[in-house]
């Protein structure tokens, strides 16, 4: 069982790291370069789906981690 939870929490990292570097983030270098930052808006469509999905794996992940340590 504890080679089937190290294959699961490999694959959440990979997952995990993926969905973060998928997520573009507008407001970055902008601002050194006069862009205003301050612009509120809302989640929308994929980016919010990507959103939701990546708090989902993070939560798996922790778990994951915690039932690891509690079976070894």
């Amino acid at each position: 069982m504890q080679t089937y939870l190290q294959v699961a929490q490999i694959v959440l990292a990979i997952a995990l790291i993926l969905i973060i570097l998928l997520q573009v983030r507008g407001g970055g270098l902008g601002g050194i370069f006069g862009q205003p930052d301050t612009v509120y808006r809302t989640k929308r469509g994929l980016e919010k789906t990507m959103f939701q999905l990546t708090i989902a794996l993070a939560v798996l992940f922790i778990i994951i981690a915690i039932v690891s340590l509690r079976v070894a």
